[in-house]
């Protein structure tokens, strides 16, 4: 990850049940060495992006910054889900040099609304295009949060095999949504293009409810979810906060 990367995933693990947070609890929310950690905070409470709590606090540590406050009131009240993604889908591209989906579920499958980059080879994913939300990273991070209902109108549509490796049982498929609730994120291992993987993390809005997936894609060999899982579960953590924030 770039340094912009980890100074983003430092900050976007605060939110309103952690305020406040310890270096410690920093390095083990991000997956980034206790050092690193210390370092890029150090330099955030220099340019005010982060502060340290006063002596005596609850959690003794860091919080938000005023910077962020004051940057932050010249956000518009009002965007569309596309126009709050596209920022953090470009640093996203930009930290992991992968392809990059923003996908929200239609009925049954879900339609990509945004995609930037590219892999190098040709895949079924495109700007308005439908896919079997089960066979999709987007689609099944979106799925593991969504209401029975709708996991079980997935599983009555059928669940269509579109490589060797696509789950097409529906213990399958629920094993899967139970795992990804667990880790915060979702794999597509070549499910739904030989030869291609994702990392994918779902995306909440305002009421709190699951509103899209975000991945990063890219041939299976570039894609390891160790590295590429926490840039993505904090990108969406972003969008997310950036949603509820402007009422989307």
């Amino acid at each position: 990850m770039s340094l912009l990367a980890r100074a983003a995933a430092v900050v976007g693990v605060f939110d309103h049940r952690s305020p406040s947070l310890g270096l410690a609890e920093l390095a083990r929310r991000t997956g980034l060495p206790k050092t690193t950690v210390h370092r890029i905070v150090g330099e955030l409470v220099g340019l005010r992006v982060l502060e340290r709590t006063e002596p005596g606090s609850p959690v003794e540590g860091y919080r938000l910054g005023m910077w962020l406050f004051e940057r932050g009131e010249l956000v518009p009240a009002h965007r569309t889900l596309s126009d709050a993604a596209l920022p953090v889908m470009e640093d996203l591209r930009a930290a992991t040099r992968q392809r990059i989906h923003l996908a929200v579920l239609e009925g049954v499958d879900v339609v990509y609304l945004e995609i930037l980059g590219e892999i190098g080879v040709d895949i079924a994913s495109r700007t308005g295009g439908r896919v079997p939300a089960h066979a999709t990273g987007v689609g099944k991070a979106i799925l593991a949060y969504s209401s029975a209902a709708t996991v079980r109108a997935r599983i009555e549509a059928g669940l269509p095999r579109l490589t060797p490796r696509t789950i097409v049982t529906p213990g399958g498929l629920t094993a899967e949504l139970r795992k990804i609730r667990s880790s915060g994120m979702a794999l597509d291992l070549e499910e739904g293009n030989l030869g291609v993987s994702c990392v994918a993390a779902p995306v909440f809005g305002a009421n709190h409810k699951v509103r899209a997936g975000l991945s990063v894609t890219g041939l299976t060999a570039a894609v390891d979810p160790g590295t590429l899982g926490p840039a993505v579960r904090t990108a969406a953590f972003t969008l997310s906060r950036v949603l509820r924030e402007s009422g989307l």
